[in-house]
């Protein structure tokens, strides 16, 4: 397998500057830059940049993939977005890095080791960003379930006891975003381990915004914050007004939210055996499935049988094109309608009467011996 690597980052809060697009540039000649991104792969060599440092200076989302069974996916967050006694609960070595700059914190969730050859051999880790990156805005709002996702990675990958504790109780376990459902799969989370973490969890609710809390928070902005709004505005940087707005006033209704540290927390131990009933459940629904897709896959090939039975003369005429193909091809199709013929009058009719039409029907082939072959074979001619 030769080598390869899929390198692309994000912009999310502000475009690139002329400036910063030349410093891109200068790390690598063949990526593919513009003001908010940047994207490469490597077939051989390697890339020159940090992908941490070109977090910390240019952008707000990064995806590396690699075919030697990697997979990272990393995002800036305003410092204000995250509290230290929540990055500290649910990091792990290895896995779920979350480290802090003087403004921001960077969170990494990685795949180190993984056993699915196949996805490694066939994914080039594009289209795994549009997926992933709305977990930003997610953390930015409060939302802690991809955190959680990743340290359940740890429980997945056989790294804790079972009597620690999961480190944050955790609203929505049961009803995961379409970005946290994308994350599971990109860190390759066993989905019963995860639908077991979601045995329980308390549906997250969707607050909606009231005009009084809007109204509260913007009586206590300083006179410098809406001027800095109001500049950016003018500047024709409406998107980046909006984000900050959104990102200031997300931060302050988190400090307003009860939280959840007084609700019990699950054991992995407990965890564990919800992952089994979850197993459980996962089976017999697939037991189920499969039971009505047979029972529906019968009930078609009834209604096809009788239609056939409804004009057997027409049935019979159809069998003859192929057998006077003379070729392999024509004799393999006209042994499947042979095959449904006979069915048919078993079903609507009978065997014997079958027998009767296949001899007159054969009276004039056989002569075809590749024929009478395939249908010895299958059961329906006996050779004489």
């Amino acid at each position: 397998m030769s080598e390869y690597q899929y390198y692309e980052f994000l912009a999310i809060d502000r475009p690139l500057t002329a400036d910063e697009l030349d410093e891109l540039r200068a790390l690598s000649t063949r990526a593919t830059i513009t003001p908010v991104s940047f994207t490469n792969e490597y077939n051989w060599g390697d890339f020159k940049g940090d992908p941490v440092k070109l977090i910390q200076r240019y952008f707000d989302a990064h995806v590396y993939v690699a075919n030697w069974m990697t997979a990272i996916f990393m995002v800036r967050l305003p410092i204000e977005a995250l509290t230290r006694e929540a990055a500290r609960a649910v990091a792990v070595p290895y896995l779920l890095d979350i480290t802090a700059t003087k403004t921001h914190w960077i969170i990494t969730w990685s795949l180190e080791e993984s056993e699915n050859y196949d996805r490694f051999g066939m994914e080039d880790g594009r289209g795994w960003m549009a997926r992933l990156a709305p977990l930003r805005d997610e953390l930015l709002r409060g939302d802690l379930r991809s955190l959680y996702i990743g340290w359940l990675s740890a429980v997945a990958g056989e790294m804790m006891d079972d009597d620690e504790t999961e480190p944050l109780c955790v609203s929505g376990l049961g009803n995961l975003t379409a970005a946290q459902q994308a994350l599971a799969e990109f860190l390759e989370v066993d989905p019963d381990l995860l639908a077991g973490a979601g045995m329980g969890s308390p549906a997250a609710q969707e607050k909606e915004v009231s005009q009084r809390e809007m109204d509260k928070w913007i009586d206590a902005l300083s006179r410098e914050e809406v001027n800095s709004i109001l500049i950016q505005l003018l500047e024709g940087k409406g998107q980046q007004a909006e984000r900050s707005i959104r990102k200031r006033f997300a931060s302050w209704q988190r400090g307003l939210q009860a939280d959840d540290t007084d609700r019990p927390r699950r054991t992995v131990g407990d965890l564990r055996q919800n992952a089994e009933k979850a197993r459980l459940i996962r089976m017999e629904e697939q037991k189920r499935d499969r039971k009505q897709r047979e029972v529906m896959r019968h009930e078609k090939r009834k209604a096809y049988l009788k239609n056939l039975a409804s004009d057997f003369p027409k049935a019979w005429a159809s069998v003859k094109e192929p057998v006077e193909r003379g070729s392999g091809r024509g004799y393999d199709e006209a042994c499947r309608k042979l095959i449904d013929i006979a069915e048919a009058y078993d079903l609507f009719a009978t065997k014997k009467q079958f027998q009767n039409e296949l001899k007159k029907f054969m009276a004039g082939h056989l002569r075809r011996k590749a024929l009478i072959q395939r249908m010895v074979k299958a059961g329906i001619w006996k050779d004489q």
